[in-house]
């Protein structure tokens, strides 16, 4: 499921002794402006956070716009990043890696208003999954959570191994998706969030499938930061953590109205030449828990996954090496 390519890992993990030999160069002194990627149209929890008061005396710097999760938390774990989020089962690919990350809270998810959609034509003759043999989906990145739906899917229909392998996945800029279904570039495209919300209104399109229908409400990715970096940076990492939580928990408890005028507000203050059209669809944060809070099964599921697919070895990540609620205050302040 999630293609990490060997020569991949070989360049990465000298990259981790280095980032983890950085972090050991300021000792007493704990980072106060954290280095992150963002997404162009959109806003980030710790950006929220920042708007609303709540990270104190810890400052954001943001260093260009990501879509792809894998990258994301691989910039992390190298130090081009403080902080980066992916999807769960990425997170495990990585940390089987011997990568030194610890995932410390969850920042987003799917549930009956925000979701994850497979998407087709009105009048394509795709109806089931075995009419996807030899056809290509579209997804934001590979080795991530469009990727696992896709597979799981086309498992629990029935499709042998050797058919899902003839399943095309082609990566394609989330906001591209759209058109290239219409003009019949990709035959199926994921769709989710304001540009799924979009791309309906303007008719022509409908479902093949749902993440949320496969497995129900849950929390899909979490956020990581290195574990060099949390060892050495306690009340920087226990004030960012909290400054997150707080802020998904005021969109969780808010009006959608309430947070797509803050989201809004946030866009047009930092000026970084965006549309904020789409955050006028948003709906829900997806995250399951409060706050983000992670737990044990929104890492066993796909660790389990991983295993039975071959990717990693029976026993080789153990799920309470992947995560701490250490930080988050809605645990209470446990750890995993």
């Amino acid at each position: 499921m999630i293609k990490f390519r060997h020569a991949l890992l070989a360049a990465l993990l000298p990259a981790l002794l280095t980032a983890c030999g950085t972090a050991q160069a300021n000792p007493g002194k704990e980072v106060k402006v954290l280095r992150y990627q963002g997404s162009a149209g959109t806003v980030t929890f710790p950006e929220l956070a920042e708007a609303l008061g709540y990270l104190g005396d810890v400052k954001l710097k943001w260093v260009g716009n990501t879509t792809s999760g894998p990258q994301d938390i691989q910039s992390a774990a190298t130090g081009q990043a403080d902080f980066g989020g992916a999807f769960n089962g990425a997170v495990i690919k990585l940390k089987a890696a011997k990568a030194p990350i610890k995932a410390v809270i969850g920042y987003y998810g799917s549930d009956k208003d925000t979701y994850q959609g497979y998407y087709v034509k009105e009048d394509s003759p795709i109806r089931t999954a075995r009419d996807l043999i030899g056809k290509k989906i579209g997804v934001n990145t590979l080795g991530a959570h469009h990727e696992a739906v896709i597979k799981e899917y086309l498992k629990r229909q029935g499709l042998t191994p050797e058919e899902i392998k003839q399943v095309q996945l082609v990566v394609i800029p989330p906001v591209n998706t759209e058109q290239a279904i219409r003009q019949g570039q990709l035959d199926v495209g994921t769709l989710g969030g304001p540009l799924r919300d979009k791309a309906l209104e303007r008719g022509g399109l409908r479902p093949l499938f749902k993440d949320v229908d496969l497995f129900g409400p849950f929390t899909a990715g979490s956020v990581v930061l290195r574990e060099d970096f949390i060892a050495e940076n306690p009340h920087t990492v226990k004030t960012f953590v909290t400054a997150f939580a707080k802020a998904i928990e005021w969109a969780q408890t808010h009006s959608r109205d309430e947070v797509v005028a803050k989201f809004e507000q946030i866009i047009a203050k930092r000026g970084r030449n965006e549309s904020a059209d789409t955050v006028r669809f948003w709906k829900s944060t997806g995250i399951a828990a409060k706050g983000g809070v992670l737990s044990d099964q929104e890492f066993k599921i796909w660790v389990d996954w991983l295993e039975r697919e071959g990717e990693i070895k029976p026993g080789q990540v153990k799920v309470s090496d992947l995560y701490t609620n250490q930080y988050n205050p809605f645990a209470g302040g446990n750890g995993s």
